[in-house]
């Protein structure tokens, strides 16, 4: 559900940090509050607050939560003898700006009633103090257990607004990144219009055999400083998790293990044997310029979202039209690097990203709050948000009525999101992230695996802010 759903910068800004960490553990943001308070209630007011604004950031998703949410959660309450008001607090602002503000409010006890959130900040502000488990802030009348919506849920996309085991949030739409291929570049090279590489050897065997079409690369796994983020979601992750290891668990971050060295070691099998192109990685533009090159038929093998799909190679309003897209482009799991090496046993690997919709703990109608967020996430108003268009949400009822004319985003609702992971939703994460950005810069650079993996595990000591919080073996 793209249009309820908030994309944070790829990197925090320090200012944003600096606010969080230093207010953990100070602020009591009403635990102690009596989470039934104002239950019975006829005269009630809330606010939703999301980063978008009519006509400008996420206009989509303001104007549905304006002209559509709002009037129908009106409505229905007062069919249930309830008055309610329900105001909503767009922003527009900067990612980063945005979420200081909110760091801000909340450490001081106000803000939004339902409050909208990139995944990746639910961590952050649930160590903050600054929301609480659903359970805690609604308490057991509300019966946030038994709500029927978990079960159209997969339990690998509630972890988008969960932490630490509970559930803080609803989650938002999400996405899936696959290994998309040229047809047409895999017809030449003899390769199956039906590929499924089962294993990273078989990306690599594929990638020789496109090696011998004239002016194709043949492989693109983003590497470097330069794509940022992208680095990381469409490359680091993915392989990781196809190792069996996650960039953060049992409260330690990755440092120099055998699964980074053997991501490292993939890069380096790509980039140093003209499989990848190494300058490509370094350039500003390296990210669209592969979005471009893939859709010249240049590339043969690129690792990505669905967002390439529907947004990229978009045969009508794409960045890098694709007239063919539905013919000529064709889209696999990523395989963890042999069969069962992914994590939890898997065959094949996902990472995902999206949004949630928290709710305040310092709300004066916490049981109403949880009513909206429950409305807002019916199958009824996640299909409204769309208004039309087909993309995946959280719901795979609601996936499985309007994606049923696009195979490929049904593939990654069906078969992607089940086995999908996300980041870990912690303040010391765009700091591991860019040390992990580095490790493939200097692998793709030239540098020995080793030596990447020494240099990455002293960056990372210092972004976690001791040895402790580092695994190495």
């Amino acid at each position: 559900m793209r249009s309820l759903r908030l994309y944070s910068s790829a990197a925090l800004g320090a200012a944003a940090l600096a606010l969080l960490t230093g207010c953990l553990g100070s602020s009591d943001t009403g635990g102690d509050q009596d989470a039934n308070r104002n239950a019975e209630a006829k005269q009630v007011e809330l606010t939703i607050g999301s980063n978008a604004v009519k006509g400008g950031k996420s206009s989509a998703g303001a104007t549905f939560i304006e002209d559509v949410l709002i009037p129908k959660f009106v409505a229905e309450q007062k069919g249930k003898g309830v008055d309610v008001t329900v105001k909503f607090q767009g922003d527009g602002s900067d990612d980063e700006v945005y979420k200081q503000k909110l760091s801000l409010d909340l450490s001081n006890k106000s803000g939004p009633d339902l409050i909208q959130i990139d995944g990746i900040w639910v961590g952050e502000f649930a160590q903050a103090g600054y929301i609480k488990p659903l359970t805690d802030t609604v308490g057991d009348t509300g019966k946030v257990d038994d709500w029927d919506g978990w079960k159209q849920i997969p339990e690998a996309v509630q972890q988008l607004g969960s932490f630490d085991g509970k559930r803080y949030g609803v989650p938002g739409g999400t996405d899936g990144r696959v290994l998309f291929f040229n047809k047409k570049l895999f017809q030449q090279a003899g390769l199956p219009a039906d590929w499924q590489p089962k294993s990273w050897d078989d990306i690599i065997s594929a990638g020789q055999a496109l090696k011998k079409v004239p002016g194709v690369t043949p492989i693109q796994i983003n590497a470097g400083t330069a794509m940022g983020e992208a680095t990381t979601m469409q490359g680091v992750l993915p392989l990781l998790v196809g190792t069996g290891a996650t960039v953060y668990s049992d409260s330690k971050w990755l440092g120099d293990t055998p699964q980074l060295r053997q991501v490292l070691d993939f890069y380096r099998q790509i980039y140093s044997t003209g499989l990848g192109d190494p300058v490509l990685q370094r350039e500003a533009k390296g990210r669209d310029k592969s979005f471009a090159q893939f859709a010249a038929n240049k590339i043969g093998i690129l690792l990505e979202s669905d967002y390439f799909w529907r947004s990229v190679v978009e045969p009508k309003e794409g960045v890098a039209k694709m007239a063919d897209r539905d013919t000529a482009v064709g889209y696999a799991l990523i395989p963890a690097s042999k069969p069962g090496g992914g994590v939890k046993g898997q065959d094949f690997v996902s990472m995902s990203g999206g949004g949630a919709t928290v709710i305040n703990p310092n709300t004066k109608f916490p049981q109403q709050a949880w009513e909206l967020l429950q409305f807002m996430n019916s199958a009824e108003m996640v299909k409204e948000s769309l208004n039309g268009a087909a993309k995946i949400t959280q719901r795979t009822d609601v996936n499985t009525e309007v994606l049923a004319s696009d195979p490929m985003l049904n593939f990654v609702a069906t078969k992607v999101l089940p086995i999908t992971q996300y980041r870990p939703g912690l303040a010391e994460y765009p700091k591991v992230s860019a040390n992990l950005q580095q490790a493939t810069a200097d692998v793709v650079g030239g540098k020995t695996t080793d030596a990447a993996a020494a240099a990455y595990q002293k960056a990372v000591e210092a972004a976690a802010g001791s040895k402790d919080k580092v695994a190495s073996n």
